[in-house]
């Protein structure tokens, strides 16, 4: 249940949608029972059953059916006198109707309206707070969740969990009102009668009340299954060229058809439960019909009841089973809800992991360099940086460079705190970067990695990613820093031209460019170029390593490299290999010692001379 009042804490304020509900409900389920109750002076009059004289005075008005069949005596006496003709009051009799039945259907339809309102709203807040939540938890959440289950959560689960809080007013006021109002006129027209079809009521609510109980576990199940194919899917779509060169599509059709099998046996287990609903609360019904029938036969024959009052009222409690099948229904729906909405908390109350500390401040102008001191980062049970420590002065240009695992990449994300050491510290200007605000920290930042990450936008939508405010002069400029203008006037509508989901319409070095582009018009304090380059060919290499030589002159720059040539020239190098750093120095300094360094090079080397 406590899942249950949090999902309904994003109708707030309920209120707002649970008043004006109340009473066009209210007035609703009144009017609906007034329309059932009008057939019974129709069949007097149709079938002559009645020898009773007219009311010729107004009644006292009594929350019960006699009230309303002696109103409207009064008013055909008020309008036809003693003597009415019979088509003349049937005419009346088919106006109210039609009058009351506008009037139930009217209020009917602004309470599913406010209803909607109040759906649509929860419905946004969530997704709200959903993208809010994945955008401010730490990169290390992602290497652990897959991404087509949190893109399931936001619209299989949102899905699920909006009928909930909908469903919940349904549960607490349509239903039960209309039940209600049923059950008074019930005992309005034979108190007897509605007494012994009481017993009928209880068993159906019962009946369905175990089925939906067994709804909640198999339905978190479906929406697990559900993520895991959304993500096997999005998975098959990003890697649809190596699945095809390596003829995997067997393998890729078999799992997926795989989970899709499982989904589609939990699915057939939910609906079989959840269809035997409506046949068990249709069986009971018509039992009680039939039982009813016989009962109320011996009620007309000892004169406590008229015939028309019991075709009436047998008209009335064929309807009341359906208000109770919904009830019984709207119960289910909330229990599906409530196990979608486990999924949704799930990620909701998940730790953000990296977060400002209390009290943190603005980091202003960059003035001095970035220090690691004594650094130590462990991810799970593996140990990724051992007690590394160096410093990069501003203006200075530092190459990491090492064998593949080292912690390179793991040490460039503690600067804009992608991660935080849990031993040691990285310092800006002297002070913990963790009492700096990761915001300030970040604009004074600008990243390039090897993974280009170009979004399904226009090219200059793209540049403008971190200086959304620049103008399309600046933008201009910047990619001609990039020398990524050329290639951008030549496609079809310049820099408005789309480029696709991830860049796809763009060769690697042109994305590379466009990222650099994005680069330079931030204009960062701060730049960190994580193997920019490793995945192009010659030429295209050549092109960026200029854009990149431009970028750096004179910004303080932690550069990540693979194909050492493109880091002679830094002001110093840094050797790390297995969370270490083995040995610092310049280009000719590394060299001469002869170290690791110098091995890689000479590897480097021999392995373009044989190419």
């Amino acid at each position: 249940m406590n899942t249950y009042w949090k999902l309904l804490r994003f109708g707030r304020p309920l209120e707002k949608y649970a008043i004006p509900y109340f009473f066009f409900t209210l007035i609703y389920v009144v009017f609906n029972a007034m329309n059932f109750t009008l057939v019974i002076p129709i069949l007097y009059i149709l079938f002559g059953l009645s020898d009773t004289a007219l009311v010729t005075r107004m009644p006292e008005f009594a929350f019960e059916a006699q009230y309303l069949q002696d109103l409207l005596s009064y008013i055909i006496y008020r309008y036809f006198g003693t003597v009415p003709d019979t088509k003349s009051v049937l005419m009346v009799i088919a106006a109210l109707l039609m009058v009351s039945a506008m009037v139930s259907n009217l209020f009917r339809y602004l309470g599913q309206y406010t209803v909607e309102k109040l759906r649509i709203n929860s419905v946004r807040r969530m997704r709200s707070e959903m993208y809010d939540k994945v955008m401010s938890l730490n990169v290390g959440y992602f290497s652990n969740e897959k991404k087509g289950d949190i893109i399931s959560k936001f619209s299989a689960d949102v899905q699920m969990v909006q009928s909930t809080i909908s469903s919940t007013l349904h549960v607490i006021f349509r239903e039960p009102f209309t039940i209600i109002s049923f059950l008074v006129v019930m005992i309005g027209i034979s108190w007897k009668l509605t007494l012994f079809a009481g017993v009928f009521l209880p068993l159906v609510a019962f009946a369905i009340g175990i089925i939906v109980k067994k709804l909640r576990r198999p339905a978190k199940a479906a929406q697990d299954e559900l993520g895991q194919m959304v993500s096997q899917l999005d998975e098959s779509l990003s890697g649809i060229k190596i699945i095809k060169s390596y003829n995997a599509e067997g393998y890729s059709k078999n799992k997926y058809g795989g989970m899709n099998d499982l989904y589609s046996r939990i699915m057939r287990s939910m609906a079989r439960r959840q269809q035997l609903a409506s046949p068990i609360s249709e069986f009971l019904g018509i039992t009680a019909v039939a039982v009813l029938l016989v009962f109320g036969y011996t009620l007309v024959s000892a004169g406590e009841l008229g015939p028309a009052e019991f075709i009436g009222y047998l008209g009335i409690f064929s309807q009341i089973s359906r208000p109770v099948r919904l009830f019984a229904d709207a119960f289910g729906v909330i229990n599906q809800g409530i196990a979608a909405g486990e999924r949704v908390f799930g990620l909701l109350d998940t730790p953000a992991g990296v977060v400002d500390r209390p009290g943190a401040v603005a980091l202003g102008e960059f003035r001095e360099g970035i220090e690691f001191r004594d650094v130590k980062f462990r991810y799970e049970d593996r140990e990724i940086i051992r007690g590394v420590s160096f410093g990069v002065r501003k203006g200075e240009t530092v190459a990491l460079v090492g064998p593949s695992g080292g912690g390179k990449s793991t040490l460039s994300d503690l600067v804009p705190r992608f991660y935080d050491p849990q031993a040691g510290a990285v310092l800006i200007d002297g002070r913990d970067v963790r009492d700096y605000t990761m915001e300030s920290v970040r604009a004074h930042l600008g990243m390039v990695a090897q993974e280009t990450v170009l979004f399904n936008d226009t090219i200059e939508n793209n540049i403008r990613l971190g200086a959304p405010d620049a103008s399309r002069e600046d933008v201009i400029r910047a990619a001609k820093i990039a020398n990524a203008h050329d290639f951008i006037m030549e496609t079809e509508a310049g820099y408005d031209t789309g480029i696709g989901d991830r860049g796809v319409k763009l060769s690697g070095g042109q994305r590379q460019r466009l990222s650099i582009a994005r680069a330079v018009l931030k204009n960062p304090d701060i730049l960190i170029l994580d193997e920019a380059t490793s995945a192009l060919d010659t030429e295209s290499e050549k092109l960026v390593q200029s854009a990149l030589d431009s970028l750096l002159r004179g910004r303080t720059s932690i550069v990540i490299a693979h194909r050492l040539s493109t880091v002679q020239n830094a002001d110093r190098i840094v050797v790390v290999e297995a969370g270490r750093i083995v040995e610092q120095g310049t280009h000719d300094q590394l060299i001469a010692r002869k170290g690791l360094y110098a091995r890689l090079v000479e590897l480097q080397t021999v392995g373009v001379a044989e190419k």
